[in-house]
């Protein structure tokens, strides 16, 4: 083999000693903005921010960085990392949902209890209860629904994970053509001009429309964005945002300009964002200036991502129920029964940091114990610091 053909064909990637503080503020803001736009319903914030997109081009860049190792090595640590926490969490839902008279399916048979499995081996969509709790209850009837609603990420994670070797020595061929294949593969699959049913098609389409942010990230890290010169990648981000926009004003749904509903939208305003936010990536050693003051909750954001991910919506019903306990309690709940109802979901917003707390503290360290690291309860940077 010519080994001057393999360096060309598989140029080294950008290796920088120690965490890139830009790409980690840019994951904690995503996660900030998953949890108020699943509180709040603004449609508005999928555009002001599309932080799916921005999640797996960052996940993308760190997995073409740890492809310089042997493939299986790389997938068998990144299972590792992320597969507990999401058993952890299935520990506790699943068991409620039986608990609640959830029963198989006879009609599936044997099929219901494979799909089931996905709660160990997240490849397709788990099943759960459409109606489950009580009406006015602790757990009102939607939550199963809600509660194994973020597990949808991890599936399309874990399907990046599989296909990275492969996208990879793909994109160092044909980097570009790699780059927009997953977009024109979302125009066929995305738009209903063909449809692929039941979960594998599910799974196809989150794949699709977020493919190209994934394999944005194998652009950063491997430095060819670099190679491009700016004005050139920001005028054709913006070509591609603006296709997005125009796409999605002809197909608006119930929720408005929500692009989670638009898969083509979704899928161009994301990798046009997540392309100009790239190309202007600093490369940050620290948070520089007044950000600084926000370095130890960033740090704790990326050390605890999957917990936080995983748990937000269920503790979001959960700090719902303690807001709605306020007009329980005696004279206050009368005295101040139109100001809770006029700031019911600020209210609702300030409870769920102090529950996603508890639930770092709770199930935190196994995201730890997954990466073989010694469990922390509260791994914000402050040990780092002191002995800095």
């Amino acid at each position: 083999m010519d080994t001057s053909d393999t360096a060309e064909a598989a140029p080294a990637p950008r290796a920088k000693p120690g965490r890139d503080r830009y790409l980690d503020l840019l994951r904690a803001v995503a996660l900030v903005r998953v949890v108020v736009f699943h509180l709040f319903g603004w449609a508005w914030l999928t555009v002001l921010f599309p932080s799916m997109g921005v999640m797996f081009a960052l996940a993308g860049s760190l997995m073409a960085r740890s492809l310089s190792r042997p493939a299986v090595s790389v997938i068998r640590s990144r299972l590792r990392r992320l597969l507990p926490p999401m058993w952890a969490f299935s520990l506790v839902i699943v068991p409620v949902m039986f608990a609640l008279s959830w029963k198989p399916v006879r009609e599936e048979g044997l099929w219901w209890f494979i799909k089931l499995g996905s709660y160990i081996l997240p490849l397709g969509s788990p099943p759960y209860p459409w109606e489950s709790g009580s009406e006015g209850g602790w757990l009102e009837l939607s939550w199963a629904d809600q509660a194994a609603g973020p597990l949808w990420y991890i599936r399309a994670y874990l399907w990046f994970v599989l296909a990275s070797p492969l996208l990879l020595k793909a994109f160092r061929r044909l980097p570009w053509v790699t780059l927009l294949a997953p977009i024109g593969l979302t125009a066929v699959i995305g738009t209903g001009l063909v449809t692929v049913p039941g979960t594998f098609g599910e799974g196809l389409v989150d794949f699709a429309v977020f493919g190209s942010c994934w394999i944005l990230g194998f652009a950063h890290n491997d430095g060819l964005l670099k190679e491009v010169p700016r004005y050139i990648a920001v005028s054709s981000a913006a070509i591609v945002m603006g296709f997005g926009l125009w796409w999605a004003s002809g197909h608006l749904t119930d929720e408005g300009w929500n692009l989670d509903e638009i898969p083509l939208a979704q899928a161009t305003w994301s990798l046009g964002f997540c392309a100009i936010l790239l190309v202007y990536a600093p490369s940050w050693r620290k948070l520089p200036g007044r950000l600084a003051g926000w370095d130890s909750l960033v740090t704790l954001a990326n050390n605890r991502a999957v917990t936080i991910y995983l748990w937000h919506n269920l503790l979001l019903m959960a700090a719902a129920q303690l807001v709605d306990e306020l007009w329980s309690i005696p004279w206050f709940g009368d005295t101040f029964d139109t100001y809770i109802e006029q700031s019911y979901e600020v209210l609702i917003l300030i409870a769920i940091w102090p529950l996603i707390g508890l639930a770092i503290l709770a199930f935190g360290w196994v995201e730890d114990v997954a990466a073989k690291r010694r469990p922390r309860l509260w791994p914000n940077g402050a040990d780092r610091a002191r002995k800095a």
